[in-house]
């Protein structure tokens, strides 16, 4: 379990480092501490003792290395389609993960505020994504079926590890707004603050998320 801590402690550093060198114009720096942090978590979830489940570890763990994957490829120029369609795999991951542990659930409560959500979130960017419009409307179905997902595990296990994969899947739909916002709409001041925080935040939730934090 220490380890684990150290590990956190060491991502919430390195992801403090990487949104001060973007303030500061350090561009090399920028492609060391990005990644970085992200294997950090990466390393969260495979340390974390007593995992919830071993295939619910193993899903976590594929679908943070996507995200990885996905932040190695926004670093590039030109490469943001295929840093979104891993990013996508990474959100199938999850949804996968929290179906295998919960089940699959349909709660009219809990779906109604993400549907809102994503009528809202493409109306508002629809005219702004020119020919991105279909992956655009993929990623964000995706995306907040994530989150739903998510929240059904919460309502159905009630415990600690659910509601970190709740908390956690909501600031990665917060992220991934901010930057679609920032992206195709408009610049967001302190963007990069606001986006990576956010982003950095719900990874490292879901990846506690791997741990029982009930003794058996």
């Amino acid at each position: 379990m220490v380890a684990s801590w150290v590990l956190s402690a060491a991502a919430i550093l390195s992801g403090a480092i990487y949104i001060w060198i973007t303030y500061a114009g350090a561009q090399m720096q920028r492609f060391v501490f990005k990644p970085l942090t992200t294997a950090l978590i990466l390393g969260v979830a495979l340390a974390l003792p007593d995992a919830v489940s071993p295939l619910y570890r193993i899903l976590i763990v594929v679908g943070i290395l996507f995200s990885l994957a996905g932040d190695i490829f926004l670093l590039a120029p030109n490469h943001f389609v295929w840093g979104l369609v891993s990013f996508l795999i990474a959100h199938l991951f999850f949804i996968v993960s929290y179906v295998e542990r919960a089940g699959v659930h349909m709660h009219w409560h809990l779906l109604t505020p993400f549907a809102f959500y994503g009528v809202a979130l493409l109306y508002l960017l629809w005219p702004y994504v020119g020919n991105l419009r279909l992956p655009v409307l993929i990623y964000a179905l995706v995306l907040l079926t994530m989150g739903w997902q998510a929240t059904e595990l919460w309502w159905g296990m009630r415990d600690l590890a659910a509601l970190l994969a709740m908390f956690g899947a909501v600031l990665f739909v917060v992220s991934d707004s901010i930057l679609a916002f920032d992206k195709f709409r408009a610049p967001i001041p302190h963007r990069d603050a606001l986006i990576m925080s956010t982003y950095y935040g719900a990874l490292l939730l879901i990846a506690w998320s791997v741990h029982s934090f009930v003794r058996g």
